[in-house]
Parts: structure tokens; C-alpha cells; sequence
């Protein structure tokens, strides 16, 4: 029917007709609370591009995880910053890297909470790139095998989930080939399956100290620009054993969630990265905007757009409000 007899202000009125006729609802059980661990012990730096964010020494680690636990968070994703770096990131897999005592430390004291880990060696190598380099290229065959004994060894030391977010190709089949063949059937992988070569990752570089020490990630990272390729990343990813599949980042590629999500019938993941973390952090500093009324603007419609899941350094924030909206 046409106006008057049709005016749809009427289930806008108040705050209680408009959770009534809420279509998408934010949970608390679809935030992932991302971290950043350091050797040492009661080290709490604050990272300067990601205000409220920090590198945490182990000890600390499990003080925040008890905190996101009490707050109804499920899951964290861990990312390590290794005492020493070389050229083929062996503290990504070994028994007593940063990221494996984590594991260990938080399992230990909030067993409830599920421990997601990063696959990638970037973090861990001397030239800062994901993958083997030889004569100034990435290798993508020789890499697998370290990720695969990377993420065999999170596995070994307690981890949940694993995450690889390398985009070697064929790295989600090699990593559910070794996890199977020591024993972890029953550990899922989350793929990074399109993550896109942004200008949004600056902030995380930073923190996770991780910036190439020459060229850049586009010969592996996939083109902004693309849609249907990500596509064939994804149906490569299924096919390869991947339980659960991610985009990175999230605004700027809503599309591409929806699409996943349109055409397959699996959980998708979002991450909201850090550049657009730190975006909202800056103009909410400046009383540009009102950064938790824009924090949870975003989040919607990352999850409007189909996200199940969705990392963001704003989980302890948002989970705070929507605990108060439950009340």
C-alpha cells in the first residue's frame, strides 16, 4: 500500500519498537578478540597506531583472556613477536616459540576459551615476508612444509583453531595433511581464503612487527580490485579441508562476504584490521565522532553483510555494551 496507509516511521518510534523489528543482531559469541604476545615478563606496551591495543608478555596474556572469558568472548587469535628472527622463521614452529607458550599459559588458566592461532611466517623471518625467500622471491612449495610444522606444532601445544593467513597456494591441504597425520583430526582450520593486499594492515606491521624488509605482499596477497578470483580462492580452500573461511579486511569488502556467504553454506569470518580499527580510534580522539556508537555501526554491518564471525580489536569494547543491551 502506498503513503499514508503504509509508513513504516511508526516501528521506528522508540528504542522498543526498534529491537523489535531489528533484523541483524550483533552477539557477543560472534566476536574474536585478537592479541599480540611478547617474550619477557609484565611487559604491557601500548602499540601507538592501535590505541588500546597492546603486545603482552605471556604472564599478561592470560590476564586478558581471563578478562575477554568474564566478558562472554569465545575465542581469541594469537600473533607472536619472536625474540630472534631469521631467514626461515624457525621460532614460527618451534616446540618453545612465543606463540606456543601462550597457548600453554592461556589453556592452562581459561581452559573454556578457544585459543585460534595465526599460521604465517612473516612475523618470525628476518626479510619479513610469508614464505621462503630465494633471490629476492617468495617460494611457495618449500613453504608449506614450514607451515605445516608450524601449525602441527600450535596444535601440539594446545591450540583450538588453526588460522593460516600466509596465501601460499595449496597451504590449506598441506596443513590438514600433517595435522591429521599427527593426530589433530579433530582441529579445524580457518583459512584466511581471501585476503586482499590492503593499505589497512599499516597498524598491524607495527604491532606484530612485521613489514617487509623489501618489495611488498602483492605477488601473494590477492588485488583489491578482484572479486571472482576470490571466489576460486575460497572453492580451492573448501576443497582443500578448510572448515571455516575469512575475509581480510572487512569494510572495504563487504561484497565479497556476501558473496561467500550467498554461495556457500559454511561459516565465514571477517577481520576488522587494524587500519580501520585505528581509523575509528583517531576521529573518535578528535570528537569527530562518537567512536562506540560508529564501533558497533561497523560491526553490524560487518555481520549484516553475512559474517558469522568477526576478529576486531574492539571485542572487549563491544562486548561491554551488548552485555548492557541484555540487561
Amino acid at each position: 500500500m502506498a503513503f499514508p496507509k503504509t509508513r513504516l516511521r511508526r516501528m521506528r518510534a522508540t528504542e522498543t519498537h526498534r529491537r523489535m523489528m531489528r533484523e541483524t543482531r550483533l552477539s557477543v559469541d560472534d566476536l574474536i578478540y585478537p592479541l599480540f604476545v611478547v617474550h619477557g615478563r609484565n611487559i604491557r606496551r601500548e602499540i601507538n597506531s592501535m590505541p588500546g591495543s597492546f603486545q603482552l608478555s605471556v604472564d599478561l596474556i592470560m590476564a586478558e583472556a581471563k578478562e575477554a572469558h568474564s566478558l562472554g568472548i569465545l575465542a581469541v587469535i594469537l600473533f607472536g613477536i619472536p625474540h630472534h628472527k631469521d631467514e626461515m622463521g624457525t621460532e614460527a614452529y618451534s616446540s618453545e616459540g612465543i606463540v606456543q607458550q601462550a597457548i600453554k599459559v592461556i589453556k592452562d588458566s581459561v581452559p573454556e576459551i578457544l585459543v585460534i592461532t595465526d599460521v604465517c611466517l612473516c612475523e618470525y623471518t628476518s626479510h619479513g615476508h610469508c614464505g621462503v625467500v630465494k633471490e629476492g622471491h617468495i617460494l611457495n612449495d618449500p613453504t608449506l612444509e614450514l607451515l605445516a610444522r608450524e601449525a602441527v606444532s600450535h596444535a601440539k601445544a594446545g591450540a583450538d583453531i588453526i588460522a593460516p593467513s600466509d596465501m601460499m597456494d595449496g597451504r590449506v591441504s598441506a596443513i590438514r595433511e600433517a595435522l591429521d597425520k599427527n593426530g589433530f583430526e579433530q582441529i579445524p582450520i580457518l583459512s584466511y581464503a581471501a585476503k586482499y593486499a590492503s593499505g589497512f594492515y599499516g597498524p598491524f606491521r607495527e604491532a606484530a612487527e612485521s613489514t617487509p624488509q623489501f618489495g611488498d605482499r602483492r605477488s601473494y596477497q590477492m588485488d583489491p580490485a578482484n572479486s571472482r578470483e576470490a571466489m576460486r580462492e575460497v572453492s580451492l580452500d573448501i576443497e582443500e579441508g578448510a572448515d571455516m573461511v575469512m575475509v581480510k579486511p572487512a569494510l572495504a569488502y563487504l561484497d565479497i562476504i556476501y558473496r561467500i556467504k550467498e554461495r556457500w553454506d559454511i561459516p565465514v569470518a571477517a577481520y576488522h584490521v587494524s587500519g580501520e580499527y585505528a581509523m575509528i580510534k583517531a576521529a573518535g580522539r578528535l570528537g569527530w565522532i562518537d567512536e562506540s556508537r560508529v564501533m558497533m555501526e561497523v560491526l553490524t554491518s560487518i555481520k549484516r553483510a553475512g559474517a558469522d564471525l568477526i576478529l576486531t580489536y574492539f571485542a572487549k569494547d563491544a562486548a561491554r555494551i551488548l552485555q548492557r543491551e541484555d540487561r
